[in-house]
């Protein structure tokens, strides 16, 4: 098991099988977990930030490969580690969430965009950002009642925490009592202790004298004093605080988050000199490498910066998703690297088609595990790196799901090496392999394609699997084991094969219940399996077609725009045949974009797709979308489209708040619409609602009727 542990470790999340999958998240959930209890709780971990951020990243992308496949015990379901049992529990009345993390100038650019998108705010208008250390510390919670400090609680688990309130009281620069006229009756201050660089060697010298144990790194050795059972022993560590955040409140002293750090530091707390405001990408970019060339001299320890949006009513309006803010994000310094040479460049095909190049290098230890294969991302990167077999190469972790290849040592090539060729046959079936152009750039895509469509195995075999996965067909007993063995044996090469199987099997010479691993019970519990899933739901119908850029809530969405089959094949023929008006329709739901709009007109222009698809719907019925509605909401079961400009709401935000309320939100106006939401600039969505005599609100009529201010 060890071994097929290292071995699924070493392969990239495309190469991964469902049952691997199952298997690495599994070994994720306990490693991480195992981590969690180290860092959290005993102050002792054992491996570095940037990889456990590695085995965090790994595990989001598998979920979202196979979000049937996530855990109850599942890392992003949870934040930091359940309370010791030493100490007395503090549930939070506000969770203390994490942050996403980010690792390339990239990612800040993507988050700053999704604020803004999210917000609609175009490029002129102001959008602030305070940026500050992340320091690596210690979280913890300050409870204050009427200025006194009532309770004091680290993260825990993110709801419930430790209390230590008794050992809190000794750090000097805590106030156990704020005077301060204007601070709230209730309030809860959040931040980190931690322990300065210098007084760390100090404190560890003195560990060593005393024949006592010494501390891993200043983080270690600030978690362990604040957990002492005896707060005489932390009143004798110099552990110090940066305040940065809150909790639950009575009122807020200012509108933005640096007004509120201001103030932290007007009534006596100690905030971090650091914190500036940014007014731009550049300006956070720039903060960001200033810090990086100083970080050595700071006297403590940091792991990155911390963006976070100013203004307080916009942090609102963004709100949180899973277990982090959508108005934050930490910006993390770059891992360890290595060198190591690359002795081959293997191509892989995955269900998509796709060529993937990955090198197969010489072991080595990257920040404690040994890494012999990573990620060459495509042929373009290859050229742009000028990589060659045999050449040395920079590895590193960095939090990828997967090493990468970082760059080449030049001076170390071997010689006589050759640039590398990359294939343009599919290794798999030797169809050729071929780059896409893409329209809208008038660029080849990144990424070579198979064009053996159902002929390759590479890609028919995970097509199949996929299909018949949980939030597909979920056929019971037909896993990827049994897909892989029929693919084989010739029984199953496309989805309808599936479903005549059967009639087949009673034609045939050699019966499946004559099989090895088959028997008379087991061969009929899989024909009533199979025919159960004669009747599927649209939306599992539709994400298990295996189109490209459609996951589970796409799937839904479509469903629930089109409501059959029929309307929603109807509509992407004409979609694939260029008509614009059905494309404009599609453009118009909220979360389809012009990726995935590509990916259905390529699936539907596509002669051999329409075959399948034909032959399985002599087999299958598909049904009809049934939405099902929040009860006891004014809206509640009904569809609504929203059309033109809003004033007060995003198109996101109203569409969030439609949904969580039970409504529907449709992309196109029909007699089954019951509400057309209709801001300035409404064109020939609102000509069509006066026609069919529809119900017509104004964005305030809206927010008056989901308020409760009003009915329908």
């Amino acid at each position: 098991m060890a071994d097929l542990d290292q071995d699924l470790r070493n392969l990239g999340v495309e190469q991964l099988s469902k049952a691997q999958a199952a298997q690495e998240l599994a070994r994720l959930a306990r490693e991480i977990a195992h981590h969690d209890r180290l860092y959290f709780l005993h102050d002792r971990p054992e491996i570095s930030d940037a990889e456990y951020d590695a085995l965090v990243r790994r595990n989001a992308a598998i979920e979202a490969r196979f979000p049937d496949l996530v855990r109850a015990d599942s890392p992003s379901r949870r934040v930091g580690a359940a309370p010791a049992e030493t100490f007395a529990k503090v549930r939070h009345r506000v969770p203390m969430l994490s942050l996403d993390n980010a690792f390339g100038p990239e990612d800040i650019r993507d988050f700053v965009d999704s604020v803004r998108r999210f917000l609609r705010l175009d490029e002129n208008t102001p959008l602030e950002m305070t940026a500050e250390p992340k320091i690596d510390g210690l979280s913890i919670s300050l409870r204050y009642e009427r200025g006194e400090l009532m309770t004091a609680a680290t993260r825990g688990d993110g709801t419930t925490g430790e209390n230590v309130t008794a050992n809190v009281r000794t750090i000097d620069v805590i106030p156990n009592q704020v005077t301060a006229a204007d601070f709230p009756d209730l309030f809860e201050v959040r931040g980190e202790i931690y322990m300065a660089r210098d007084d760390f060697f100090a404190l560890n010298a003195a560990q060593q004298a005393a024949g006592e144990k010494v501390f891993a790194n200043p983080r270690n050795a600030a978690a362990g004093s604040l957990r002492q059972l005896d707060p005489s022993i932390t009143a004798s560590r110099p552990l110090q605080f940066f305040a940065y955040a809150w909790g639950e409140v009575s009122a807020l002293p200012a509108e933005t988050q640096k007004g509120v750090i201001e103030a932290f530091a007007r009534w006596g707390f100690p905030v971090n000199p650091l914190m500036e405001l940014c007014e731009s990408v550049e300006a956070m970019l720039d903060y960001y490498q200033r810090l990086e060339r100083e970080r050595a001299g700071l006297g403590y320890d940091i792991d990155g910066i911390v963006y976070k949006v100013n203004r307080l009513d916009y942090q609102e309006r963004l709100g949180f998703k899973s277990r982090a803010p959508r108005w934050a994000i930490a910006h993390k310094f770059p891992a360890e690297r290595a060198t190591t040479v690359l002795q081959d460049i293997e191509i892989q095909v995955g269900r998509t088609g796709a060529l993937t190049p990955v090198a197969k290098l010489e072991p080595v230890t990257v920040g404690g595990v040994v890494v012999q294969n990573a990620t060459l991302h495509n042929e373009d990167e290859i050229a742009r790196k000028d990589i060659r077999i045999g050449d040395t190469v920079v590895v590193q972790r960095a939090g990828d799901v997967i090493p990468q290849v970082v760059e080449v040592v030049l001076e170390q090539r071997p010689a006589g090496a050759q640039p590398y060729q990359f294939p343009t046959r599919c290794p798999a079936c030797g169809s050729h392999a071929v780059r896409e152009l893409n329209e809208r750039t008038g660029k080849p895509d990144a990424v070579r394609r198979c064009t053996g469509g159902l002929i390759c195995p590479a890609q028919a075999v995970e097509r199949l699997k996929h299909f018949v996965s949980r939030d597909a067909f979920d056929i019971e007993g037909l896993g990827a084991k049994q897909i892989e063995a029929f693919y084989e044996e010739g029984l199953v090469r496309k989805p309808a094969d599936i479903f005549t199987l059967e009639v087949r099997d009673a034609k045939s010479l050699k019966k499946l219940k004559d099989r090895e691993g088959w028997g008379p019970k087991s061969v009929r519990n899989l024909w009533a399996a199979i025919n159960r899933r004669r009747k599927i739901a649209l939306d599992r119908f539709i994400y298990a077609l295996g189109i490209r850029h459609i996951g589970v809530t796409t799937a839904r969405l479509l469903a629930k725009t089109y409501g059959s089959w029929q309307s929603f094949a109807e509509a992407m023929a004409k979609i694939a045949e260029g008509d614009q008006q059905a494309r404009a329709a599609l453009e118009d739901i909220d979360g389809i974009g012009g990726t995935v709009i590509e990916a259905l007109a390529e699936f539907f222009k596509e002669p051999h797709n329409l075959e399948a698809l034909e032959a399985l719907l002599q087999e299958v019925e598909v049904e009809d979308y049934h939405f099902e509605a929040v009860s006891d909401t004014p809206v509640s079961g009904k569809t609504v489209v929203f059309t033109g400009k809003l004033e007060r709401l995003s198109r996101s935000e109203a569409k969030a708040q439609a949904e969580r309320l039970g409504a529907k939100v449709a992309g196109s106006v029909s007699k089954k619409t019951d509400l057309v939401v209709a801001g300035p600039g409404a064109g020939s969505k609102l000509k069509k609602a006066e026609e069919l005599g529809l119900q017509i609100l104004s964005e305030e009529d809206w927010i008056a009727l989901v308020e409760g201010r009003s009915a329908v």
